[in-house]
């Protein structure tokens, strides 16, 4: 009789995607990377010209074509970010099923560019690095498979996930590329701690890092040449580490001024692997502590926001991104001050790269997806509604 008269309530459909994706995501996190992308463009407007007049280009080639490609990995980001775990879970398997057999195809396939490591396939108008990819891709996959094994009946994920990480990391250091292959190391490490893993085991495996590397040196000029480097007290001030410790040095608090920075005349690497140096000679300690800030703020929000989730799965995913977000700008800022050996690793979102920019921001915007806010409650309350 009721909705004779005043008619039937209208059936509220699904929330719209946008919406819901706006209300739900990491504003934060998100506002954080873009920022790191900005700033990377004002750097690379400092530290590329020298490369380009060199090369034969225009001053602001590769600042032209870093906005091209961080364009494309913001697009990738907010499109992942925009997904659901599982459909995350999905492409990332498949995605990784392409990037192992890629970089396993490098030794026949791939090239060095002169830099004595085949890392790469040329694309003509560009270069590919499959190991980018194949990182976040990995971290999915692992995770899958160690919350596979604490499922009842379910497979030995833990086991098949250790040997798969031993299997890319072997491919690494065959490149060679051990600044990879650690960072592999590392990620799949800390998912393995969180998914409940004996202490014992992973004293072991902390233990075995220094016969492996041992190995490393005695059998790679390449690994060895750059720890020897890295341990001799004298820095030779027409190396890398030389001119970047001499930038840092010049840069002081405030920095020499926009424009007026040297470093960029004489390193190679000034726009990607050190641009951390053109910043703090340039900018000063004030806009590297702004770009330490940025990723902290990126990696503490994400784990916070992690702590409260329930899935294995999703927890295990996310941290194991977050750990490998943070640690990759941690080694890339500690070679510029020569705290660590150099290993030739990007600045996420900052240093100029087409493969690590795409890359970092599908690895950013499945983490932007993982740590959306989700209607599953807090522990305590979980407890209290079992309790009544």
């Amino acid at each position: 009789m009721t909705e004779m008269v005043y008619g039937t309530l209208p059936v509220r459909g699904g929330e719209p995607v946008l919406p819901k994706w706006w209300r739900t995501v990491d504003k934060w996190s998100m506002a954080a990377v873009l920022m790191l992308f900005g700033i990377g463009l004002l750097l690379g407007m400092a530290a590329s010209p020298p490369l380009a007049a060199k090369n034969g280009f225009a001053p602001f080639h590769y600042v032209q074509k870093q906005v091209v490609f961080g364009g494309a990995a913001l697009v990738a980001m907010l499109l992942t970010s925009m997904m659901s775990p599982v459909l995350v879970r999905r492409l990332a398997t498949l995605g990784f099923v392409v990037a192992f057999v890629a970089m396993a195809l490098l030794p026949v396939l791939g090239t060095d560019f002169g830099k004595g490591a085949v890392r790469w396939y040329s694309l003509g108008f560009a270069s590919l690095q499959p190991s980018e990819f194949l990182k976040p891709a990995f971290v999915i996959v692992a995770a899958w498979l160690m919350a596979a094994n604490e499922e009842i009946n379910g497979p030995p994920g833990r086991l098949w996930s250790f040997l798969l990480m031993v299997t890319i990391v072997l491919m690494l250091a065959m490149q060679p590329d051990f600044g990879q292959a650690s960072l592999i190391l590392f990620g799949w490490g800390v998912m393995y701690f969180v998914s409940g893993a004996p202490m014992t085991l992973i004293g072991a495996i902390i233990l075995s890092i220094y016969p492996a590397a041992r190995i490393a040196y005695v059998n790679s000029e390449h690994f060895a040449r750059r720890i020897d480097g890295f341990l001799d007290r004298s820095v030779d001030p027409t190396t890398q580490i030389g001119y970047a410790t001499n930038a840092i040095r010049e840069g002081g608090l405030y920095g020499v001024g926009v424009g007026e920075g040297q470093v960029k005349w004489s390193l190679p690497d000034a726009h990607t692997d050190f641009i951390i140096a053109v910043a703090a000679e340039e900018y000063g300690l004030i806009l590297v502590l702004v770009v330490i800030a940025l990723y902290a703020s990126v990696v503490v929000r994400s784990f916070f926001r992690l702590m409260r989730e329930r899935n294995p799965f999703i927890r295990l995913a996310g941290t194991g991104l977050a750990a490998m977000f943070g640690v990759q700008a941690m080694v890339n800022m500690g070679v510029a001050v020569r705290l660590l050996p150099s290993k030739g690793m990007t600045l996420p979102f900052v240093s100029y790269g087409g493969s690590s920019l795409i890359a970092g921001g599908i690895a950013v915007g499945m983490l932007l997806a993982f740590t959306r806010s989700r209607p599953q409650g807090e522990i305590g309350e979980i407890l209290r509604g079992h309790m009544r």
